[in-house]
């Protein structure tokens, strides 16, 4: 799948010099000259990479960052700037930045680093969080969102969800969930199953609207 990467740089050019060396490498590019929409580009997107200027229009790039990050978003960011001394390279740290490339710069330099950077957080990413449909599970903080909204849900119940979604392609009979989710399956009947997947339907699903969990009669369950 490609990521995807926003780029605030204020020189046209480079601009769209960098969207199309990028879009050579296979990534889907969003190019802006300041910062106005962008941080609800990032809210509203699923964003991969953040590439950021400093000297820009407006905010100064790193103070923009230190903002995403006060508000919680935490998109991997390389600054790209002329701010060249070692206190303006720390100081991009400092703000929240995952990596610094200083001008003139070499594009092969910055392909690599893109590459590097994507390939760390992108697993760091798919260990900590689930979804399906407009359900977020966040595995480090225990926490289930549908539709963006907090729903309250037991551990044996999250555990649940999580098999059924890393298998979503797959129908999952009550021994595999017995045996993968209570990791008991001598002492548990199917009932115990059928009830915690009804409890569990009521709380993603209290309106009957959404149908995600499907029942395969004879089988079991799987995800719609």
């Amino acid at each position: 799948m490609s990521a995807n990467i926003v780029i605030v740089e204020d020189e046209e050019d480079l601009l769209e010099l960098l969207e199309y060396t990028l879009q050579k490498e296979g990534y889907e590019t969003i190019g802006f000259l300041n910062t106005k929409t962008v941080a609800q580009i990032l809210e509203e997107e699923e964003i991969d990479l953040l590439i950021m200027d400093r000297n820009l229009p407006g905010v100064e790039g790193s103070e923009f960052v230190e903002e995403l990050r006060y508000d919680g978003i935490d998109v991997p960011v390389i600054f790209l700037s002329a701010k060249d001394k070692d206190e303006d390279v720390e100081e991009g740290f400092v703000r929240g930045g995952d990596d610094y490339l200083t001008k003139p710069f070499n594009m092969k330099e910055l392909l690599l680093r893109v590459k590097s950077i994507l390939k760390r957080t992108s697993k760091k990413v798919s260990e900590g969080k689930l979804s399906y449909r407009d359900m977020v599970l966040d595995k480090s903080t225990r926490e289930l969102k549908v539709d963006g909204k907090n729903v309250e849900v037991t551990k044996l119940e999250f555990d649940l969800l999580c098999e059924f979604i890393t298998n979503k392609n797959s129908v999952l009979d009550r021994d595999y969930l017995l045996e993968n989710v209570w990791q008991d399956s001598q002492n548990y009947q199917y009932k115990t199953v059928n009830v915690a997947i009804n409890r569990l339907k009521e709380k993603i699903d209290p309106d009957k609207t959404k149908d995600y969990i499907q029942t395969v009669r004879g089988v079991g369950y799987k995800l719609c």
